[in-house]
């Protein structure tokens, strides 16, 4: 059956039960079963006695006998909801074979901002300011005008970078600028990638999906090691910043070697600038893409900054690249909403953006600098890279103790990263282990906490390094 507003499925079979007993069981039933879950809001009881047939009266009855039991809640101006709390079918104890339910893990997984500091009111306020009924139209499949400005003159204010709104096309994060980068390469006549070596195995596959071939490229102390460029490859992946999952940044010499390379080559260069906002020893080296912007594409998003749940980033492009990503974008169909680019922009326009990227870089320096005075007292193997970012790599001998901890992490509450076990080396001949800590991604109550059982997992361990 539905009701009038909220639509409602309840089973009231076919017996002679009393009409509120059967909707009672049908409403408690929904809910144990988990059709119904936390928080679901439910009919009116005018709406629903009207769809039912019966009195409102009858209805108001099953409400309150529910919300006596503690499987609703009623409140005025709200309606009613299942309970938070719900009261479980059987109050003794769990039924035979059933496990209880596993501790919440505190999790050190790379990869995420710490989402308890998002700035809530602030986005709320940009989204309430920017939200005519006249932005919901189609729009440019570059972006919206005035995102791909503020991206432009915040790139180029933050990261050296050189850039005009018409060379930013807004995307849907990181992995889709890069998926849409590799179809305009594929069909610009590039056949091979080169990605660094270790690097994301998923950046890879996203690579494949568009016909293309990756070759392994090593990073060493200096970063990316321009000596194994190849003259068959058409582009290469590049973390310069802070490389990802290593965190060392790559040298001067290199990054001449790197454009050079493309120059001679009629090749590009992909600047994955993920987390350069946060360097915490000294200011964040420039941009590579200000060395030669025809060969170099700038990709940035909100994931590390913001939240990844956001899906908002940007590719600054060479003139050649423009359209093929264009054309791209319009075989997907892969555009963020309007909304979501018109408060970023407002954010931006503010100076609301800098000031919580400052907030977010100071909690992270204290982090990192709190687990690499821990683990100093612990091993003598320092954290690889330089303090910045939002994770951290701690070297390991071999691959065995790397899954002895990441399993002794589990049994203890503790989620790790493993940089053999997540797919990390390409093709190396002997790819090195190690824990990759992302001490930005707990909560605010829950980083000292994670920083504990870590350090109570490394303790006594022996770890040896590479």
């Amino acid at each position: 059956m539905t009701a009038l507003g909220i639509d409602l499925h309840l089973d009231l079979g076919a017996g002679g039960e009393p009409r509120a007993r059967a909707i009672e069981a049908a409403l408690r039933e929904a809910i144990t079963s988990g059709r119904l879950t936390a928080g679901t809001r439910l009919p009116g009881t005018r709406s629903l006695a009207v769809d039912l047939g019966i009195a409102r009266g009858t209805v108001v009855e099953v409400y309150a006998q529910l919300v006596a039991e503690g499987w609703l809640v009623s409140a005025t101006g709200s309606g009613t909801r299942v309970a938070e709390n719900r009261v479980p079918v059987a109050k003794s104890a769990p039924a035979a074979g059933r496990a209880p339910a596993a501790p919440r893990l505190l999790d050190l997984w790379p990869g995420r901002p710490d989402l308890s500091l998002f700035p809530h009111a602030l986005w709320s306020a940009s989204v309430k300011r920017t939200l005519p009924e006249s932005t919901l139209d189609y729009g440019d499949p570059a972006g919206r005008r005035q995102l791909r400005e503020a991206v432009a003159a915040y790139v180029s204010r933050t990261r050296g970078v050189l850039a005009e709104p018409e060379a930013v096309v807004i995307t849907s994060g990181f992995t889709h600028g890069l998926a849409l980068l590799a179809r305009a390469l594929q069909t610009s006549g590039v056949r091979v990638i080169g990605t660094e070596d270790p690097g994301l195995v998923h950046h890879r596959r996203l690579i494949h999906g568009a016909g293309l071939a990756t070759a392994p490229l090593p990073v060493g102390p200096d970063g990316a090691d321009p000596a194994a460029l190849r003259p068959e490859w058409g582009a290469v992946l590049l973390t310069p910043a802070h490389q990802h999952p290593r965190g060392v940044v790559l040298s001067a010499a290199s990054r001449v070697a790197f454009v050079d390379w493309a120059r001679d080559r009629d090749a590009y260069l992909i600047e994955d600038d993920y987390d350069g906002e946060f360097r915490y020893d000294k200011h964040p080296v420039g941009a590579l893409q200000a060395l030669d912007p025809s060969r170099v594409v700038f990709a940035g998003s909100t994931s590390k900054s913001l939240a990844p749940g956001l899906r908002l980033g940007w590719l600054v492009l060479p003139p050649r690249l423009r359209l093929p990503v264009l054309d791209a974008v319009a075989l997907t169909g892969a555009i963020p909403g309007a909304p979501a680019q018109l408060a970023l922009a407002d954010l931006l326009r503010r100076g609301d953006y800098d000031r919580h990227v400052r907030r977010a870089r100071q909690v992270y320096r204290k982090r990192r600098t709190e687990l690499a005075a821990r683990l100093a007292a612990l091993t003598p193997v320092p954290l690889d890279g330089v303090p910045a970012g939002l994770h951290s790599l701690l070297p390991l001998a071999s691959r065995r103790e790397e899954s002895r901890l990441v399993n002794a992490g589990l049994l203890a509450g503790v989620r790790l990263m493993g940089l053999q076990a997540s797919g990390y080396w390409h093709s190396a001949d002997e790819p090195r282990a190690g824990l990759i800590i992302g001490y930005a991604t707990p909560p605010q109550h829950s980083w000292r906490p994670a920083l504990d059982a870590l350090a109570g997992l490394l303790n006594g361990a022996g770890i040896a390094p590479w």
